[in-house]
């Protein structure tokens, strides 16, 4: 058996994320040879794990984080003493524990012990839940009456304006928006739990896992491409395997057609080229032909004609003198008011 650690005060921190028994070797080694485990609630999922165990915990109750740090300072003075931290981290609770050993002529020692951590991507497990929560009987009112009609709407308005970030450069928007994003992602899927037939976050996440492993043979498996456009190719062949019923000359199949139309002409010059068929418009001189040759100017020289359109009104609007309207006395007003 371990032997007690002497006058020792260990905060025990753990991720709510992590299931509650997955804990370090070290955290279980501090629980094995504490005198005494405190934890604020037996009910909470580590405090019960611990205890399942077969260790011993007792409930700290306290109404501030003053009087739970006098109680432990207090029961660690003679024994070694683990408290396990709330789901909540225990608000206040490590500035009470500084100010309260400050205050001791002969204090106890005090660690902080970490006994899980978040893997990347854990906190979209709370993005789920709270989402869960905002759909769930008592949560918000206007979420609950939401559908995926209602809400398509906010999908195009969340990407544009995250284009919008990205072309700007600001990265605390774009990171804003990536999350207005992401919501709506689960928005969707938690709508779709409650529809019969029904898919949730889980299955919109495995889908998209196990498409970005199959299209990336090159990467998860042995397939062969050293270089973007070898990739590209290896893309167009894989996606002609899963869509069999798409023609090879169809260059629209797929693109939806509220997108800019920019950007649809991208994609098809794009496919055209990866898949070898040759185009037309180079032989004419109508407007759209020559708009057609623009975009694939931009394309060759690794831009977006779409981009470059909307940074050039961007900088237009900006550098525009006042209008007639803001001109003073007399002046015509704008047509566009």
């Amino acid at each position: 058996m371990t032997e007690p650690a002497g006058p020792l005060l260990t905060v025990l921190v753990t991720s709510p994320r992590v299931p509650a028994g997955l804990l370090s070797r070290d955290a279980w080694t501090a629980l094995g040879a504490a005198d005494r485990v405190y934890a604020a609630d037996l009910t909470d999922p580590v405090p019960a794990a611990v205890a399942t165990s077969g260790i011993d915990v007792t409930a700290v109750a306290y109404d501030s984080a003053a009087q739970a740090a006098r109680e432990l300072v207090a029961a660690a003075a003679n024994s070694s003493v683990v408290w396990i931290s709330s789901p909540d981290a225990d608000p206040g609770l490590t500035d009470a524990l500084a100010g309260e050993l400050t205050r001791q002529d002969d204090p106890p020692q005090i660690e902080v012990l970490v006994g899980s951590w978040d893997l990347p991507g854990a906190r979209l497990l709370d993005a789920v839940a709270v989402m869960d929560a905002l759909r769930s009987p008592g949560g918000c009112p206007w979420d609950a009456e939401q559908t995926h009609a209602s809400l398509a709407k906010y999908l195009l308005e969340e990407a544009h304006e995250t284009v919008e970030a990205i072309e700007t450069g600001d990265r605390q928007h774009l990171a804003e928006e990536l999350g207005d994003v992401l919501l709506q992602v689960l928005f969707h899927a938690r709508i779709a739990a409650d529809e019969d037939p029904a898919f949730d976050i889980d299955d919109v996440a495995a889908g998209l896992v196990d498409k970005l492993i199959r299209r990336h043979p090159h990467v998860f498996a042995d397939g062969d491409a050293a270089t973007p456009e070898e990739v590209e190719r290896s893309w167009e062949q894989i996606k002609a395997t899963e869509k069999p019923d798409r023609a090879e000359t169809d260059l629209l199949a797929g693109i939806p057609a509220s997108l800019s139309t920019l950007l649809i002409a991208d994609k098809v010059l794009s496919r055209a080229s990866r898949r070898g068929i040759p185009m037309s418009y180079g032989e004419r001189r109508d407007l759209g032909a020559r708009l057609l040759a623009l975009v694939d100017e931009a394309r060759a020289s690794g831009e977006s004609a779409d981009a470059l359109l909307r940074a050039e009104l961007r900088a237009i609007a900006h550098s525009a003198p006042p209008s007639a309207a803001e001109s003073g006395p007399g002046s015509v007003p704008d047509s566009d008011a």
